[in-house]
């Protein structure tokens, strides 16, 4: 095992520039608020749920909107946001892992504490969960299909990485760095698909095999954790245990329900007879369990 002197060490900058607001990031500013606001997240769970239930039943009776052009703007924000995030926290990453090793990247929240640019995006990471419940209004008001594994993924990550930021979690740094990556594929292809832009069906199913490896990944890097907090020294490693238990359910929980829809959108057999691949429609449907294409009749929507 590594030793937990790394915690100690000082982490060499690996950045060849540094913006002005990234420089200014003082992360203990940030974690004071987030520790005295992060349960503000359960209302705002409340008022999500509250916008679902209400909203569907809402627009039962009525047209739906069409938002197309909202649509456009609000894919290729999310997707520009997820592609300088994971510019930006991905050299720390992988630098981390090359000169200090595996149990400095699981146990060692350098990532916050001593690198600005990798705090920064951290912190935005956390912060954009919140504005990323958006994504489901969207699904509502144009009236689409909203199934349990969007709003149940949405609604645990908002809380469980606010947090996670409380307590500068050390093993964040692989879940920040590899959501930014995935949802940088993810909302490109969807803001692609809003402007009418439909790209090969591989290409759908690839991103949910993204989704679905983040989960197993995840899931394995929480049991790294369990190990070694039972292994090493008494407060060498920066995750409390109730943290590793809540991640590790979730993330097998996120496994399990990701595994099933993968199954059911790629490999399982069709009944009755073969299904006629459709022509793209002029219009952009959209299913999204944190970003999954889904597919109807062959044909990715």
């Amino acid at each position: 095992m590594e030793s937990s002197m790394n915690y100690n060490l000082e982490i060499t900058p690996n950045y060849s520039y540094i913006f002005e607001f990234e420089n200014d990031f003082i992360h203990q500013d940030y974690r004071k608020w987030m520790t005295e606001n992060w349960t503000v997240a359960f209302y705002y769970v409340g008022i999500y749920m509250a916008f679902i239930f209400g909203g569907q039943h809402y627009m039962q009776n009525r047209p739906r909107f069409e938002l197309r052009r909202t649509l456009i703007v609000w894919n290729s924000a999310l997707a520009a946001f997820s592609i300088m995030g994971a510019c930006r926290t991905l050299p720390e990453f992988v630098h981390v892992l090359r000169n200090y090793g595996i149990y400095h990247s699981i146990c060692v929240p350098s990532f916050i504490e001593q690198d600005k640019v990798s705090g920064f995006w951290t912190c935005m990471f956390v912060l954009s969960k919140l504005p990323e419940l958006g994504d489901t209004v969207f699904i509502v008001l144009r009236k689409k299909p909203l199934i349990f594994l969007h709003w149940y993924h949405h609604i645990t990550v908002l809380l469980y990485t606010w947090f996670s930021f409380t307590e500068y979690t050390s093993s964040a740094r692989w879940f920040v760095v590899m959501n930014y990556c995935v949802h940088s594929v993810m909302y490109s292809y969807y803001a692609l698909v809003s402007m009418g832009k439909y790209p090969p069906k591989v290409l759908a199913m690839t991103i949910t095999f993204l989704q679905l490896t983040q989960m197993i990944v995840g899931l394995s890097i929480n049991v790294w954790a369990h190990n070694y907090l039972a292994t090493a020294p008494p407060h060498s490693c920066h995750i409390s245990q109730i943290n590793v238990k809540l991640s590790m359910a979730m993330y097998f929980s996120y496994a399990v329900l990701f595994a099933q829809f993968f199954y059911k959108a790629y490999l399982a057999p069709k009944r009755g007879k073969k299904a006629k691949i459709e022509p793209p429609t002029s219009e952009y449907e959209k299913v999204k369990t944190n970003g999954y294409p889904r597919q109807r009749n062959g044909v990715v929507h």
